[in-house]
């Protein structure tokens, strides 16, 4: 029998106060380590790569009803999906959400993943889960989706086609990563044994996308997703051979894309940002519990614990919530 993620095993199931609140490591990383990867080789090689990279007209909403920017520091609204998509179709929907914070004031970054079930108010729509936002209305209706529950002004948007992460992978030669306990996935027929694993860029597609199985569903899938690209972003910085370089940059170029508003110094900027900030951290919008709505399995945020973070990256102090709440997870070995 399949054993199905914790979201859709136990609805209205309360966790651990400690659960609740504790800071974990999310898959913004995922597209974060991209952009790095792909602004940096447009920094090195000025602008030999841009063309392959996609930007879509009208992304950014109208300027009326949102946030008003604080000024202190730049927010991203960053999606990974299995298929690139500018707008909408056939029911397309964002598979990870995460708010990335460039601090103004201590040079920090921070990652701040939405469960993808999370439950939330879609403008013009009622009720959903944040992931429907993009189904409804592309990544305009997503990012005022994300600025409601948040209060945070957006002021860039991109996304990640894991299906990039075949060629990338596979330009380097393979990347690393260590599994905790043999694991079997139903949905791609791929048995996982334990301990450590070279991938391939097909493996490392299904290793990525599981979360039949893992104990904690998503939620183990965004650790699988952060180790995968820990483990591609090493591989490739450590990379010196200048064919494999080529290859996986323009693999990474044409994975991604942005408002029509990021230019080619747009991304040298952010390039030179992360490659000199003194530190990059991941989290998780803390959750209250899972639960059930309209016959759907959902994730409810915690109201009291997200309004206090959303608050510290308003006033550029995620850095206080994290003082507040505890270490990150690890990702050196994954379930």
């Amino acid at each position: 029998m399949q054993a199905k993620p914790s979201a859709q095993d136990a609805p209205e199931k309360k966790p651990s106060g400690r659960r609740r609140r504790r800071v974990l490591i999310g898959c913004g990383g995922l597209a974060v380590t991209a952009l790095l990867l792909l602004g940096g080789g447009a920094y090195l090689l000025q602008n030999a790569y841009d063309d392959g990279v996609k930007r879509i007209a009208g992304a950014m909403p109208e300027r009326s009803g949102r946030p008003a920017s604080t000024g202190r520091g730049e927010n991203w609204l960053l999606i990974g999906s299995d298929r690139r998509s500018d707008m909408p179709s056939m029911g397309a929907r964002s598979d990870t959400v995460m708010l990335v914070h460039l601090s103004g004031r201590d040079g920090r970054v921070s990652v701040i993943a939405i469960p993808r079930d999370s439950w939330v108010t879609i403008p013009g729509h009622g009720g959903g889960k944040v992931n429907a936002a993009f189904s409804y209305g592309g990544p305009k209706l997503l990012i005022r989706t994300v600025e409601k529950l948040s209060g945070v002004r957006v002021d860039h948007y991109a996304s990640l086609d894991f299906g990039g992460f075949v060629k990338m992978t596979d330009a380097l030669g393979g990347v690393d990563v260590t599994v905790a306990k043999r694991t079997y996935d139903p949905m791609h027929n791929r048995t996982w044994p334990a301990g450590h694993q070279h991938l391939d860029g097909t493996e490392a597609l299904d290793f990525v996308r599981q979360r039949w199985n893992l104990p904690g569903g998503d939620l183990d899938r965004i650790k699988r997703q952060q180790a995968f690209l820990h483990a591609l972003a090493d591989k490739a910085l450590d990379t010196r051979n200048p064919l494999k370089i080529d290859r996986f940059i323009r693999a990474a170029t044409h994975s991604v894309t942005v408002d029509d508003s990021v230019t080619s110094g747009t991304l040298r900027g952010l390039a030179a940002r992360l490659l000199k900030t003194p530190l990059l951290e991941y989290l998780t919008a803390p959750v209250d519990r899972f639960a059930s709505r309209h016959g759907q399995s959902v994730v409810l945020l915690d109201g009291a614990a997200d309004g206090e973070l959303f608050a510290d990256v308003r006033n550029d102090r995620v850095g206080d919530f994290v003082a507040r709440n505890g270490a990150a997870n690890t990702v050196g070995t994954v379930r």
